[in-house]
């Protein structure tokens, strides 16, 4: 295992909390990604500014960052016309991570995402088709370089789980975050499981860390967080938006400020969070905020 991801986890199991990156996408699009263009893509066309958002957040202070590949699974590449260069775009994607985490002797987390697709009977494909999807993806991270994968965004558990199951089977590291809604009967994924349903599912999966990342605004994190620490003994992460996004003149405009996010990630520490940070509309700002607040409990923690 590379050194890096290596002291890493030390630290985690020796109590430590962690800091990821912030937004990916919400960076790209700053960067002139448009909509309906490929994410991924870019890992090819555009390695400078990919490699760009990486350094920032690492230059922000992030113990690790993530990789340009959340969509790189086959069903979402083949929407987009591009199933054909799933091996290479992932390849790129988790090698442009690595050069820049290893240029700072830090870490990196390959992102997975949803396929986009449901399992029978809510959807088209059975279970094994879902499984050998993720595989694939899998496979080609780790060819190129991968130790460690986030497992993100997910809204349905199966699939969520079988996501686990994929990169466990392949020897990775492995952190999985599911995404819930607000319900009248409290936090629920999209098909109505609680937030100890899926955690419990997770975790028997063989999830190496569990948490929960998008879909809501700070503040609903920390009920989240609140939550989810009570199913897993496990570390937990939590990524927050940095708010809900508004319209502005067609652009996604996200509120809340970096002092939200170090106020709300110092209450979810409390809680028993371990591993914080952002989703979409964080920027490398938020994440160079949360530092000093993380370094200021990590230096608690060892006295």
């Amino acid at each position: 295992m590379d050194a890096a991801l290596q002291n890493l986890i030390s630290r985690l199991r020796e109590g430590e909390v962690l800091l990821s990156d912030g937004a990916w996408g919400t960076q790209m699009q700053a960067r002139g990604l448009q909509s309906g263009d490929c994410y991924e893509e870019w890992n090819v066309t555009r390695p400078s500014d990919v490699s760009a958002i990486a350094n920032s957040y690492f230059d922000a202070g992030a113990d690790f960052c993530l990789s340009n590949t959340f969509g790189g699974n086959r069903y979402r590449l083949t929407r987009q016309g591009f199933a054909a260069r799933l091996d290479a775009l992932n390849r790129a994607g988790i090698e442009l991570s690595l050069n820049a985490a290893r240029a700072q002797g830090r870490a990196v987390f390959a992102s997975v995402g949803p396929t986009g697709e449901y399992i029978e009977p809510e959807g088209m494909l059975s279970k094994n088709e879902m499984l050998n999807a993720f595989r694939e993806q899998l496979t080609a991270l780790k060819a190129g370089g991968a130790e460690a994968v986030c497992i993100e965004t997910m809204y349905i558990v199966d699939e969520a789980v079988m996501a686990v199951q994929a990169a466990k089977e392949l020897g990775l590291y492995c952190m999985a975050s599911l995404t819930y809604d607000s319900t009248r009967d409290g936090y629920r994924t999209m098909l109505g499981a609680t937030v100890g349903e899926a955690t419990r599912a997770i975790d028997a999966a063989g999830a190496d860390i569990i948490g929960s990342n998008c879909g809501n605004g700070i503040r609903e994190m920390v009920e989240i967080a609140r939550v989810l620490r009570q199913f897993t003994q496990k570390p937990v992460a939590v990524r927050s938006n940095a708010g809900m996004p508004q319209m502005v003149n067609g652009a996604a405009i996200y509120n809340e400020t970096p002092q939200m996010l170090c106020d709300a990630a110092e209450e979810m520490i409390g809680l028993g969070v371990n591993v914080v940070g952002g989703c979409c509309g964080t920027t490398p700002e938020h994440i160079r905020a949360l530092r000093p607040v993380v370094d200021r409990i990590n230096a608690a923690l060892r006295k």
